[in-house]
């Protein structure tokens, strides 16, 4: 029988890797700027064509390479940082594994210029698919010009798997992002189909900062600063009012590289606690700096994931430096002495007897004396006396203090068949119309046939609103009202992309909203029900929404945008409600095709039957 087991081609092999090393265009981009920064360029410009998949290209005012050693960076295994494996120990450059540049060039063109200081002729090299095409002196500028054009051209499940342009600039974004704060001292420049989108000076921390999230971020900004043995830890904490339900503005750089770490991202959660409602994420940019031998940076191919020695003892020392730097701006909770007492504590003299309060009570008081009053009166605390009532007999009289229901209530217009899951409900619809109570602002609680049905009053409010605007959108677009001063709204570079990418079907629903400038916009008109004065906040939820939704944003795109609108303008908790409010809600909620559940699947009904009420009565 013969050998079934064989080495594989070279080429193969880089195919594999590659597989490891680039998983989409922002991979590629990572990579080629990091190999830039070692290089010791002071600027790097990044040129992007249709999100990478056609062209990305990064120049850099690096070192560069000589003949040789541009022929060589493209062999696997073939790197200028590491010598001998205790090098992996110290590692203190962004790229060591010497990978990527095999990796690249084996699923795309690539085409490399460059020239050393020193050298009057720089080097052009040609490869496709790790096969060399052409090698020749040619005249540059000192540093590095890479282009990597058609990626995936030979590999064509992976880039039918490519997400669309919108989704991958959003991954180049990002990437590019993570650099140019992990190198404020760099000057970087990022354009994508001849438009620019971020254009970066050299600055300090801080200033990098605002410069990729813009002007807005200026005051929710608090630094925080730290020195151990272990450990130097600085940056900028988010205040909690400015913290937002969608991730996004959440980084962690050691030694300059970012890196994801859920037990230190915990660390800065528990310092927030109590001063961020639940669910809410603050924005931090924290930097460590610590002896490269204390890490482990080799553990992952996209050198994202960092292994610590101490961490424990760093989760406490980012949790306190979080809480320091709040508590220095006042933005923890503290007690306040000037606040108005809820009650009045009696000043007592020197020397004056202290005597137990006094309680007066009715001894001949019986609740069950059938005599419609007591001969008898208890003092009530307001200083009056307050006779005893026995109940009234007549238990319906307890309710004449309600209001009464309306006489006609709303009926829909469109008498369609119902539905199985409305059959199920409007079978249990209130037997005697008008008994609607709230219940702490949130429920809305009324008797049927089976028993009590509770409904979640905001929740309801939210699939009646989303059911409207639904069939608004597939008859005809939005009417809406001019304001009388347009507003603005002014975004970062990567939330006004996302925004950008939507702005037609914002139009839909009775905006009009247009780009003015690179990073703002102008609202020019509203829907008529929507409040002018929450136009920015809700842009901000729209984008939390895409962010949350990104995966199956563009296959529904439409129905999110309208499942946000909803969610904005329904009614709040602890609104209260009038009896004829909760009627008309809960009419109009039964008319709806899915009564029970909100557009993004949460409960708005339940039923508590007669069954189990009385089993728990019975106990």
């Amino acid at each position: 029988m013969p050998d079934i087991i064989q080495l594989l081609p070279d080429s193969v092999a880089n195919q594999i890797a590659a597989g490891e090393v680039v998983q989409r265009p922002a991979s590629v981009l990572k990579e080629l700027v990091e190999n830039s920064i070692d290089a010791g360029s002071t600027k790097i410009q990044v040129v992007v064509k249709d999100a990478g998949k056609t062209l990305l290209q990064v120049i850099d005012n690096g070192c560069g390479m000589s003949e040789t050693d541009a022929r060589m960076c493209f062999e696997r295994h073939a790197t200028s940082k590491i010598r001998k494996a205790n090098d992996l120990f110290d590692i203190r450059t962004m790229g060591f594994r010497g990978e990527a540049m095999a990796a690249i060039a084996a699923i795309a063109t690539v085409e490399l210029k460059t020239k050393k200081y020193d050298a009057e002729l720089g080097t052009y090299l040609h490869i496709s698919g790790s096969t060399f095409e052409e090698q020749k002196p040619v005249n540059c500028q000192i540093g590095t010009n890479i282009s990597v054009k058609n990626l995936f051209f030979n590999v064509p499940a992976r880039r039918k798997f490519l997400k669309t342009n919108s989704t991958e600039l959003k991954h180049l974004m990002e990437e590019f992002q993570h650099v140019a704060l992990g190198f404020p001292e760099i000057e970087m420049q990022l354009i994508h189909n001849d438009v620019e989108i971020y254009n970066l000076p050299a600055s300090k921390i801080y200033n990098r900062i605002i410069n990729v999230l813009g002007r807005s971020a200026t005051q929710n900004l608090v630094p925080i600063q730290s020195e151990t043995t272990i450990a130097k830890i600085k940056g900028y904490v988010g205040k909690p009012e400015h913290a937002r339900k969608s991730p996004g503005e959440q980084f962690f750089f050691v030694n300059n590289r970012y890196m994801k770490h859920p037990y230190f991202y915990k660390a800065v959660l528990s310092a927030y606690e109590n001063i961020i409602p639940q669910g809410m994420l603050p924005s931090f940019f924290i930097y460590f700096d610590v002896n490269p031998n204390s890490i482990d940076i080799n553990i992952h191919p996209t050198k994202t994931e960092i292994k610590f020695e101490n961490e424990r003892e760093l989760w406490a020392i980012v949790q306190a430096t979080v809480k320091e730097g709040l508590g220095k701006h006042s933005l923890v909770p503290s007690i306040d002495f000037n606040q108005e007492q809820a009650f009045d504590i009696p000043n007592l003299r020197k020397g004056e007897p202290v005597e137990p309060p006094q309680i007066k009570i009715n001894p001949n008081y019986n609740p069950f004396d059938s005599q419609r009053h007591s001969k008898s009166s208890i003092h009530n605390p307001s200083g009056g006396n307050a006779s005893f009532q026995k109940p009234p007999l007549d238990w319906q009289a307890l309710y004449n203090g309600f209001d009464a229901a309306p006489k006609e209530h709303f009926k829909p217009e469109n008498q369609f068949p119902q539905s199985p899951i409305q059959q199920t409900f409007t079978s249990n619809h209130p037997s005697e119309p008008g008994r609607y109570f709230q219940l702490k602002g949130r429920y809305i609680l009324t008797a049927v046939k089976s028993g009590l049905m509770v409904i979640d009053q905001k929740r309801a409010h939210e699939r009646i609103l989303f059911d409207e605007y639904i069939y608004k959108i597939g008859t005809q677009a939005g009417l809406g009202q001019k304001l009388l001063y347009p507003q603005k709204v002014e975004l970062d570079t990567m939330d006004a992309e996302l925004f950008r990418s939507v702005i037609s079907e914002v139009n839909r629903l009775g905006f009009e909203v247009e780009a003015f400038g690179a990073n703002t916009f102008v609202v020019n008109s509203i829907p008529a029900e929507f409040p002018d004065s929450d136009v920015g906040v809700w842009v901000t939820q729209i984008i939390d929404n895409l962010k949350e939704n990104q995966k199956d944003f563009k296959e529904a795109l439409r129905e999110n945008m309208v499942r946000s609108l909803a969610k904005f303008l329904s009614i709040p908790y602890g609104k209260i409600l009038s009896q004829e409010e909760m009627a008309h809600i809960n009419d109009k909620l039964f008319v709806s095709p899915m009564p029970n559940l909100t557009p993004d699947g949460k409960n708005i009904v339940t039923i508590i039957g007669m069954d189990e009420i009385e089993k728990k009565l019975k106990q």
